[in-house]
């Protein structure tokens, strides 16, 4: 098992000791919560990244990992913070690494001024995420069958479009409660930018491909998405234990690199052929999450709550998992 996650060791002593090195124990600290924070929120992730990841082909699932580490650590969150940062405060990419260096409080004010876009953003494209598999007509294995095996729930899998009608329903209602001090034609925009984008990877995905695997650059850019989705809560999150940039990416980006061998380590033991429920339970987190994350726009939800409710889902569909393979022994 340790030897899938050799890698994350390396780069998380790394990171650590970059970071006692910049900023002392205090900054070794704070790099350490980083990693749990970002393993807390994104371990449904990894499952539902293994789901997808045991569809592709075996060059794309290389290609994961050798182009999808520096898009997760360095791009998802670093430089995908800073562009938000720029488009939102009108500024350009440099002048923007310069503030969130040098001036890191403006740098975060700017960011959070444009939180409710991300949230928006995220939480349609996870919603779909969950209610693609909520709604999936061809799903063999239910976990909570007194609502998965309901009469409406089979009824509505096969209507056409019923995620999507879902999903338009809750960003009307999105948009029109939006707080006041909110500008919500731009949360409306990010809400349905999700769907349209969720719905676009899912068209290419169905054009290209065959009946048992699924299109490689499809696959992967949704993976991306996905994990950009999940990044968002925990770049945010961050700004409460730091404002320094490389102190956030070094934290984040380390808890990335076991997420990704979590991910691999699922999909080469075949976990989710064993524990059956797990998936169940990862797309459920999922939704919380998505959920939350459209929360937010009104409430303030701590990540605490966010992250605790993910695992107690996967904990209790691997402990129904367990139990249920040893009932068929």
């Amino acid at each position: 098992m340790l030897k899938y996650f050799y890698s994350s060791f390396i780069i998380g002593f790394l990171g650590l000791g970059f970071a006692f090195y910049y900023g002392g124990v205090e900054a070794l600290y704070i790099v350490f919560l980083l990693t749990i924070l970002e393993v807390s929120l994104s371990f449904d992730n990894a499952v539902v990244n293994a789901k997808v990841l045991s569809t592709l082909e075996k060059k794309w699932q290389d290609r994961f990992i050798t182009w999808g580490i520096p898009i997760a650590v360095f791009g998802m969150r670093f430089v995908f913070p800073i562009v938000i940062v720029a488009v939102v405060g009108n500024l350009g990419v440099l002048d923007t690494f310069d503030i969130a260096i040098n001036e890191p409080s403006k740098y975060r004010e700017i960011l959070e001024s444009s939180e409710y876009m991300i949230f928006a953003f995220g939480g349609s494209f996870l919603l779909m995420v969950f209610l693609d598999f909520f709604f999936d007509e061809d799903k063999d294995v239910k976990w909570l069958k007194l609502l998965e095996d309901s009469k409406v729930v089979n009824k509505f899998s096969n209507v056409a479009n019923t995620e999507i009608v879902i999903a338009i329903s809750i960003g009307i209602a999105v948009t029109y409660f939006a707080p006041e001090n909110s500008d919500s034609t731009s949360i409306s925009i990010a809400y349905f930018s999700g769907v349209l984008l969720h719905s676009i990877l899912g068209a290419v995905d169905d054009l290209f491909s065959t009946e048992t695997v699924k299109n490689g650059l499809a696959g992967l850019i949704y993976l991306e998405v996905l994990d950009a989705s999940f990044s968002f809560d925990g770049v945010i999150g961050a700004f409460a234990l730091s404002n320094d940039i490389f102190i956030i990416m070094i934290g984040l980006g380390i808890g990335a690199m076991f997420v990704r061998s979590m991910t691999i380590y699922f999909v080469e033991k075949k976990t989710l052929s064993e524990f059956i429920y797990l998936e169940h339970g990862a797309h459920y987190a999922i939704g919380a999450l998505a959920l939350i994350m459209l929360l937010k726009i009104f409430v303030h939800v701590g990540e605490a709550v966010t992250g605790t409710i993910g695992l107690v889902l996967i904990l209790v569909a691997f402990l129904h998992s367990v139990k249920e393979k040893k009932s068929q022994q």
